[in-house]
């Protein structure tokens, strides 16, 4: 008996002397990565002290643009962002017409798709109003219960009955998809398929960025870049960044437990760490901005009938609230200023060949091997191909909004949205942020030594 007391006394030291010495490496590995005191390793929360932020990171004019970040933040939490959060769930913006399974262009299918946790069972067809259905179309009939594996990387496809009715719709200029081609698209209903994470990563992935930037809008040093090739990079940029946010801020956390929510660290390494990637953020969302205001006029006087009176007159309403509230129209009346674009005798051949780049960005959507991150893609590329349309007029029109169809807004506003919800995630998330990895005590070397604290915690415990 009394042995076994004293054997277990010496268990229980042990423990507690392998503790004391990981806790020990930890806080030297820690101090010395850090390369600064040991106080600075518990300096974050003295550091988020709001009285010791003084001057914000960005501030005065978003380059290239006719506001201030000030003024966009200000903006865009007490106007932009409550507007949009309400449009976008309305029947009218809910719906996306999209079509997902496409061959790949440019190189040969990876096979992604054909993984179970990339396969999307077909709506019934009596889950689509009678308005969408055409004499030949053809709808599988396949139950919704054949949806298996993980569901973030696949799209949820089910409908209300009692959505809207069709619309025509005709190409857009400046992107790849066949517009018209009723038989291959498909009604999805955002709301069911949030743009997060999915677990779409490694090669495949970047290969599709690495085909964006290298060949359809490489960085150049700014003397060899003009203008509108500047401005095509940083929509790029900035479009990139805001999906980068929105996978951080939604992010599977811990697959066995299914736990979500935000990865700063992500967040950091793709997007903060990088300030004109912040920096195109804001530039891309004025720019959308910009286009949306510009078509005022159209959106103003669009039918938004989606069969449902009330919700029609909602989404209207809502829509002349966005267009001409007057904080917005006083602080920020002209947000990007396309006048002086184009412009020389080479303007004409400049223009188709942006045009033609970004219709090859609007392609390479087709490679992307995740179905859900397919669709976010094609639409925030649409969206943006539509904001290029109304403010650089084609084809000698000289009002393209005149000519902009269902699928066009729906994207246009959605884009806008995402860009409004990835800016007020950096500017009430990104100084916390920053602060906290730049304090060196979250490097990618310490992260792995408290990794490593916890296996060795784990072992103690079971001895």
């Amino acid at each position: 008996m009394v042995k076994s007391e004293i054997e277990k006394k010496g268990c229980s030291t042990r423990q507690w002397l392998w503790l004391v010495m990981a806790l020990v490496a930890v806080f030297v590995a820690m101090a010395m990565s850090s390369k600064t005191s040991p106080k600075a390793l518990f300096g974050a929360i003295d550091r988020a002290c709001p009285c010791a932020r003084g001057t914000p990171k960005y501030s005065g004019m978003v380059e290239d643009c006719c506001c201030d970040y000030e003024t966009v933040d200000r903006l865009n939490e007490e106007v932009l962002h409550p507007s949009l959060q309400e449009l976008v769930k309305t029947p009218f913006f809910r719906y996306f017409k999209v079509k997902l399974w496409c061959d790949c262009p440019f190189w040969p299918d990876d096979g992604m798709c054909r993984l179970r946790d990339c396969s999307v069972c077909e709506c019934p067809e009596n889950e689509f109003p009678e308005s969408f259905k055409k004499p030949d179309r053809r709808l599988s009939m396949t139950d919704l219960v054949c949806q298996e594996g993980k569901p973030q990387a696949a799209v949820d496809r089910t409908l209300d009955s009692k959505a809207f009715r069709g619309w025509t719709e005709i190409d857009n200029p400046w992107t790849n998809d066949d517009e018209t081609d009723n038989d291959e698209m498909t009604y999805v209903n955002l709301q069911l398929n949030p743009e997060r994470y999915t677990g779409y990563t490694g090669p495949s992935a970047r290969r599709i960025w690495d085909a964006v930037y290298s060949e359809n809008c490489p960085k150049y040093p700014s003397q060899e870049l003009c203008q509108e090739e500047k401005i095509l990079y940083k929509l790029i940029s900035g479009l990139h960044s805001s999906i980068s946010i929105h996978i951080a801020s939604d992010y599977l956390l811990e697959e066995a437990t299914n736990l979500w929510g935000q990865n700063l660290t992500l967040m950091y390494d793709r997007v903060l760490r990088y300030p004109d990637r912040v920096r195109n953020l804001y530039f891309t969302f004025l720019f959308v901005l910009r286009a949306v205001t510009k078509a005022s006029d159209y959106l103003e006087q669009a039918e938004y009938d989606t069969g449902n009176p009330n919700e029609d007159l909602t989404t209207q309403s809502l829509i002349k609230q966005l267009l001409y509230n007057p904080k917005l129209q006083a602080a920020c009346p002209i947000p990007f200023d396309e006048a002086n674009l184009w412009k020389g005798q080479s303007g004409p051949e400049l223009k188709q060949k942006i045009q033609q780049q970004f219709r090859n960005i609007s392609a390479l959507m087709d490679c992307v091997g995740c179905e859900k991150c397919r669709l976010w893609g094609k639409l925030q590329v649409l969206g943006l191909g539509t904001a290029l349309k109304i403010l650089f007029s084609v084809d000698g029109q000289e009002n393209s909004s005149h000519t902009l169809q269902r699928n066009e807004v729906i994207a246009l506003t959605n884009l806008l949205n995402r860009l409004s919800e990835s800016v007020k995630f950096v500017h009430e998330v990104g100084p916390t942020a920053e602060r906290i990895m730049e304090g060196g005590h979250f490097s990618a070397h310490t992260r792995t030594l408290i990794s490593s604290w916890k296996k060795i915690w784990s072992y103690v415990s079971k001895t």
